[in-house]
């Protein structure tokens, strides 16, 4: 049998925003030279990085089946795909699920590029994937400017000498005429370190007996926003109705947080809900630290509909039928088109992985409020959507999660309030 074509896949994408305008990049490496034989790249418009990356990996293995096309029918081919998108590396290889419906077409599709070949997936952190990364901020670039990436225009290579990546893939081992044999301890070999024993759950595994070194977590400090007036008298106060300032009370919890976050030293980063309550609960702390802060629409507070304004009991009042399914069910929205948890639930996700991804190892305030908190620590923990009910959340209360390399979380704090007392 003849010797197996060997390739290199590296890609990336990237979405301003997320979702913001977003683009991939994609380049294809002879193994044993460091030679570039092929790249991709394209604005794809509004999208999130996690879609932007799977339509990278996509382009990546399109252009191995273009090298392809002409060659004999029959050859043997081995990919070896390297990417810093640690989603896309552990569902493309099998040991995470995709639950996010945005995702399940997109690994499809790129599990159908190169049907027969055998494909490896690697992790590589950011700083070693920087010709696919130059190739989706050029893609972004050009979108930009209402254009498409050009081949011609590029100058991704600069960022990515030449060199060579045979050690990428392992030397093919096994008799003569065994080649599918040889491939077969090649993947073991690439996933020995990383993949769990077949007798072994294929889930991201928690523990911290021999777990590796996965390096400092992306943390996310959850503040919820100071007291309004709507606050103490329990009523829905979400984003689809009044847009209502801190109270006199809400400013001095604001202050005290500011407070505490500065004597900690820990906060290196401020996000918000663009609501007034966040953004003046977010900007004391920052006038405190010296720091700006971002505005992150995926943290608004769900839309509550004709339920806006009105205390629970108004609400099973008038709206008795609608609120015993909002009860019931995670799909079911407030009276007068309201946003239904799951909605919400949705959107929170896309933020959290756009903001881990932004601030990998890095500590960020994250001001907002109680449906996205309780949410951010719904998913961490696994729970199921019930669990937004049985959650206590106080005016200017402080949680936390940490997001580890591997894609597992940890609830480090719930609810605090210790620095209001």
């Amino acid at each position: 049998m003849d010797r197996p074509r060997r390739f290199v896949v590296e890609a990336d994408g990237g979405s301003r925003g997320n979702p913001g305008p977003a683009g991939y990049g994609a380049v294809v490496i002879d193994p044993e030279t460091g030679e570039t034989l092929a790249e991709a790249a394209e604005y794809i418009g509004l999208a999130t990085n996690n879609v932007a990356e799977y339509k990278g990996l996509v382009a990546g293995l399109r252009a191995v089946g273009a090298l392809l096309a002409d060659g004999p029918v029959g050859t043997v081919v081995r990919v070896h795909v390297r990417m810093d998108s640690k989603l896309v590396v552990e569902q493309m290889s099998g040991r995470w699920k995709i639950k996010h419906p945005d995702m399940k077409p997109l690994a499809a599709e790129a599990a159908g590029v190169l049907p027969g070949a055998d494909i490896t997936y690697e992790w590589i952190p950011r700083e070693r994937n920087k010709h696919a990364d130059r190739l989706a901020n050029e893609a972004m670039d050009a979108g930009g400017r209402g254009a498409q990436w050009e081949p011609s225009a590029s100058t991704a290579a600069l960022d990515a000498p030449r060199s060579s990546v045979a050690d990428a893939l392992p030397p093919i081992e096994g008799p003569p005429g065994n080649a599918v044999a040889g491939a077969a301890r090649a993947r073991a070999a690439l996933n020995r370190t990383s993949a769990p024993p077949p007798s072994e759950p294929a889930t991201p595994q928690v523990g911290w007996g021999s777990a590796p070194d996965l390096g400092a977590p992306a943390t996310l400090v959850l503040l919820r926003h100071g007291e309004t007036a709507l606050t103490p008298q329990k009523r829905f106060s979400g984003s689809g109705g009044t847009d209502p300032e801190l109270s006199a009370a809400g400013r001095d919890q604001a202050a005290r947080a500011a407070g505490a976050f500065a004597a900690l030293g820990t906060v290196q980063e401020i996000v918000s809900s663009p609501l007034r309550r966040c953004r003046e609960t977010a900007g004391a702390v920052a006038a405190r630290l010296g720091l700006e802060v971002r505005i992150e629409d995926g943290l608004r507070e769900t839309d509550f509909g004709a339920w806006e304004g009105l205390t629970f009991g108004e609400v099973k009042e008038r709206y008795a039928a609608d609120l015993d399914a909002w009860l019931a069910s995670p799909d079911a929205a407030p009276t007068g088109g309201g946003e239904s948890f799951a909605e919400v639930a949705r959107r929170v996700a896309v933020a959290r992985d756009g903001l881990i991804t932004r601030y990998a190892g890095r500590t960020v305030l994250v001001v907002t409020h109680v449906t996205p908190i309780k949410t951010l620590v719904r998913l961490a923990l696994g729970a199921p959507p019930e669990a937004l009910f049985r959650m206590e959340l106080s005016a200017a209360s402080v949680s936390s999660v940490a997001y580890y390399a591997d894609g597992n979380a940890s609830v480090r704090l719930l609810n605090d309030t210790s620095h209001l007392r």
